[in-house]
């Protein structure tokens, strides 16, 4: 469309209404673009409109990539989209979390000082690279999900027999290994009311999660076979204060590093709670929504105990491995906490190989992908390039070739 006058129209105002619930707002906008286009004139429709109006509208699409698109449709669509921010409206629409971020960085040099390279920013160029950094991580948290988003295992309350059952089996996915049990489990209680905590790393400081997944613990070497379930389970997402990073010389002192996780991690995040079967399996807790863990830290709280065990007589719970599903978005994207508040800084990598497949199974590996996969993967592609084109380049997080979201056995 050619800009044009923006006075009085010719014809009689045009009423629009948008719809909610439609397939896609992209329908509406073609639409209202092709009624313009038709009045004489050719009025661009964001000065037709007015700014207030044309921003509740773009902020109507439903995919980053279509934000994009729009802002390629002219230099003034370009320019409306970067200086109202709505790249960054679009990442706090899907995560309130992203409001956090007080300042976006471009390292595609780590040679180069971080503070030299903001201090020579002029205002456009910083909101350029705000609206490019902020639209490539919407298009990450819209990619594909993976798996076990778990780097390490941290601590637990609670401990029997260290090392014997720390938390460190929880990672294995058989609860025998080696010949022998493997699993954590709490110290005994004769109050079957109280908790125990479970505090793991995720391989990521950004991660989108959408589901656990929990194996209570059976007992195939006592009396009944008893399972040592939980009641009910939340979970809790989290960040460490700023500069804060563990001591070595604690990370085999359970109570010790205990005490500094609650000291130091500040918890921003937190679930409904899920209720617990006793049943020797991995039970699946799929978030109400999706959740973004900014800072890495996960802890799953194990409320209440259902088994007592017979020599004596204590509430025991024990579990046998746990998965985290998710979307790590490292190693293009990284954050650095600089305040208590939990205000950071968003890093992004462009020069990063981003390489975050999804973990399969042995059958899967083994399968050649079917033409219909190849063929999608090749579209997938194409989008990806074409996405970095309207961009001026960069990383996409998150192109692999599965079709549908892990689904975790």
């Amino acid at each position: 469309m050619r800009s044009g006058s923006i006075g009085a129209p010719p014809h009689p105002p045009t009423v629009f209404v948008f719809r909610s619930g439609t397939q896609s707002c992209r329908q509406e906008l073609a639409e209202i673009s092709f009624q313009f286009e038709l009045m004489e004139g050719f009025c661009d429709f964001i000065q037709w409109l007015g700014a207030d109006m044309s921003i509740k509208i773009l902020m109507c699409l439903d995919n980053p990539t279509d934000l994009v698109r729009a802002s390629a449709v002219s230099s003034s669509w370009r320019q409306f989209v970067i200086m109202n921010g709505l790249s960054k409206q679009f990442c706090i629409r899907m995560f309130p979390e992203v409001s956090s971020v007080a300042h976006v960085i471009e390292v595609s040099d780590r040679i180069e000082p971080v503070q030299n390279r903001h201090e020579t920013c002029t205002e456009w160029s910083c909101l350029e690279r705000e609206h490019r950094v902020y639209a490539l991580l919407a298009k990450g948290f819209t990619s594909f999900m993976r798996k076990d988003c778990i780097l390490e295992a941290i601590v637990a309350s609670s401990t029997d027999n260290y090392p014997q059952e720390s938390i460190h089996h929880t990672l294995e996915p058989d609860d025998r290994v080696d010949q022998r049990a493997s699993y954590w489990s709490s110290e005994g209680e004769f109050d079957p009311s109280i908790p125990e905590t479970l505090v793991y790393k995720l391989n990521a400081n950004l991660c989108v999660i959408t589901e656990i997944h929990i194996h209570p613990f059976q007992a195939y070497f006592q009396f009944g076979f008893p399972i040592y379930s939980a009641k009910a389970v939340r979970f809790r997402l989290g960040h460490p204060r700023p500069a804060y990073e563990f001591e070595n010389n604690i990370k085999d002192e359970p109570s010790s590093l205990l005490r500094s996780i609650s000291e130091n991690v500040v918890w921003t995040y937190t679930s409904p709670s899920f209720p617990m079967a006793q049943e020797s399996r991995l039970q699946k807790f799929k978030l109400p929504q999706h959740a973004l863990c900014i800072g890495g830290y996960l802890q799953i709280e194990l409320l209440g105990r259902v088994q007592k065990q017979e020599m004596d007589e204590k509430y025991y719970i024990c579990v046998s491995h746990v998965q985290v599903v998710g979307r790590p978005l490292s190693p293009a994207f990284d954050v650095d906490i600089v305040d208590p508040s939990g205000k950071c800084t968003l890093e992004y990598y462009p020069d990063a190989e981003y390489c975050c497949s999804p973990i399969k199974s042995e059958g899967e590996a083994s399968s050649s992908p079917s033409r219909f996969r190849s063929f999608t993967a090749s579209i997938r592609g194409w989008e990806q390039m074409i996405f970095n084109t309207l961009l001026g380049g960069g990383v996409v997080v998150g192109h692999d070739d599965s079709d549908d979201e892990i689904v975790v056995a």
